[in-house]
């Protein structure tokens, strides 16, 4: 049964193990029922998923998780932590606790011994530090993915799903767009965690494509050219991709690129959609090969 989306258990399982929060994790524990069954609705999990959740804490969601999936794993890098998780799961056959750092587990080899190779759905209540990291990682090693449910920096949460020309779009824009169907399906409260955090929170589904939505020859390559774009917002494109030393072009024939993909060659990145990145890799893969 779940009992942690209460405050007053959350508090006593707190006491009973004398925990403290560590800052260097970024704990933040939701302590809002409310938000919680929004989450487990928003990632569509049933009695048919195995999911991965990142992050448990003291299995608040992870609760709420095994009443409705199939089979959970959950991985946490606090060694404090996996004694109360224990505890507070020990009503669930269906849950196994991995004491590890999400960016270490193989979670490949996971689909395939837990799913049948199968798409999995992750879901997660990150740490604001880590998040770009754990996202880009899930994507970039193209683990079986369905979907990917996450509670992040409101502020993050924008970055992710916004276009071309708006201040927050930038490389993490891309890289999500490229990879998944973002929506921010939760907006959430600094009052419905403990402790509260200073910024607001959101709630974003990450719904993986089933063919990625641009044709582009060489995918390192673009997010290359994505990456040093953004490096400098202020130079333009032309600029940002000179002072790259992973592009083998002299300025003159970077700046035939942007030509050549029908834009002003005084254009930034941050004008540019993920088509264009996409056409502009295939351009100057073209001419380096020349």
């Amino acid at each position: 049964m779940v009992v942690l989306g209460n405050p007053k258990n959350t508090i006593q399982v707190l006491q009973k193990y004398n925990f403290n929060f560590q800052k260097k994790f970024g704990q933040n524990f939701l302590i809002d029922t409310r938000i919680l069954e929004g989450i487990i609705e928003a990632a569509g999990v049933t009695d048919q998923d195995f999911v991965l959740e990142i992050g448990p804490g003291i299995g608040t969601m992870t609760q709420y998780l095994c009443e409705a999936a199939r089979e959970v794993v959950a991985v946490e890098i606090d060694a404090n932590l996996i004694p109360i998780l224990q505890d507070t799961l020990s009503a669930y056959d269906n849950v196994e606790v991995i004491h590890e750092d999400i960016l270490k587990v193989d979670i490949n080899r996971l689909a395939q011994e837990r799913n049948g190779g199968r798409p999995i759905k992750v879901v997660a209540n990150l740490p604001y530090y880590i998040t770009t990291p754990i996202i880009m990682g899930l994507f970039e090693s193209h683990v079986p993915i369905d979907s990917i449910t996450i509670m992040v920096q409101k502020e993050v949460a924008d970055r992710m799903q916004v276009g071309p020309g708006t201040k927050d779009y930038g490389a993490l824009s891309l890289a999500v767009q490229y990879y998944a169907k973002p929506e921010i399906v939760l907006n959430v409260p600094p009052s419905c965690f403990m402790p509260q955090p200073k910024v607001g929170s959101a709630v974003i589904r990450l719904t993986r494509h089933e063919k990625v939505p641009v044709d582009v020859n060489n995918e390192k390559l673009m997010f290359q050219i994505i990456r040093a774009s953004f490096n400098q917002r202020r130079k333009t494109l032309a600029n940002g991709l000179n002072n790259f030393p992973r592009i083998s072009l002299g300025k003159e024939q970077i700046q035939e690129c942007i030509e050549e993909l029908g834009v002003p060659v005084t254009v930034r990145g941050e004008a540019l959609t993920l088509e264009q990145f996409a056409a502009l890799s295939n351009i100057i893969e073209r001419k380096m090969q020349g």
